[in-house]
């Protein structure tokens, strides 16, 4: 049985949800129309599938578990996730995988502002987010760690993979970016290098896993070279503070 949420409240249909997984391990929750905090804290083995637009904070604090999303999310989706993975058939708003800690989030299509902003690793937790399409302003805005793939599949002319600002007071981690982008929107601390046997090992895994997903030609995605974008220093704000 799939739990309808229709119109109700986020609290009534995250109840409902609740409930459900006390005696599954998948809940499907039909004609969802943005009611927030869906998946939140979800466990290793569990798996929510979801139809219609996810409200702000989808999976907040996830915690290995999955989510699948049959629609757009909104505001901060993957926000703080500890782990998991979460599917996107479609596009989300700003603040992507706001702080993610680990796990992984697959975008068919676009991100708004702010995507990967405050991603951080460490030893074994790395998170990645990978976006089909393009990213708005402030792409990995202070980034201190994880891997972001930006493929810039279905662009318009005249549309860019990135918007201003990328990777603004970035200084961990790797963006890698596929085909051409416009150099005056990187911010100053950021510089482009080419990819390594390494880096195209890391590629192949989760672009693989990306044309899995969302039924594209992996073949056709690679066929186009990869750029890596990595910050100069580990301290890009290091001189607007004075020494005692």
């Amino acid at each position: 049985m799939n739990i309808v949420a229709g119109v109700r409240s986020y609290s009534e249909v995250n109840e409902e949800i609740k409930t459900e997984f006390l005696s599954k391990n998948k809940v499907t929750v039909t004609d969802v129309n943005g009611q927030r905090y869906l998946g939140c804290a979800l466990d290793v083995g569990k798996t929510l599938e979801i139809h219609g637009t996810a409200g702000n904070d989808l999976a907040f604090c996830l915690n290995g578990g999955k989510i699948m999303l049959h629609g757009h999310g909104q505001d901060a989706v993957g926000n703080t996730m500890g782990g998991g993975e979460i599917i996107i058939h479609g596009h989300t708003g700003d603040a992507l995988g706001y702080g993610m800690r680990d796990g992984q989030i697959y975008v068919r299509d676009n991100v708004c502002c702010r995507g990967g902003i405050h991603m951080k690793e460490f030893r074994s937790m790395k998170p990645v987010l990978v976006i089909g399409s393009n990213a708005g302003s402030f792409l990995g805005e202070y980034m201190a760690g994880g891997t972001i793939i930006l493929l810039g599949l279905g662009l318009k002319r005249g549309e860019k993979i990135f918007g201003t600002h990328c990777a603004s007071g970035m200084h961990g981690g790797k963006i890698f970016v596929r085909g051409s982008f416009p150099r005056e929107n990187l911010s100053p601390n950021i510089k482009a290098v080419s990819i390594t046997a390494e880096d195209e090992k890391e590629l192949k895994e989760y672009v693989g896993k990306y044309c899995h997903c969302f039924e594209v030609d992996f073949e056709s995605v690679m066929n186009k070279s990869f750029v890596k974008l990595i910050p100069v220093t580990s301290r890009p704000y290091a001189d607007l503070y004075t020494a005692n």
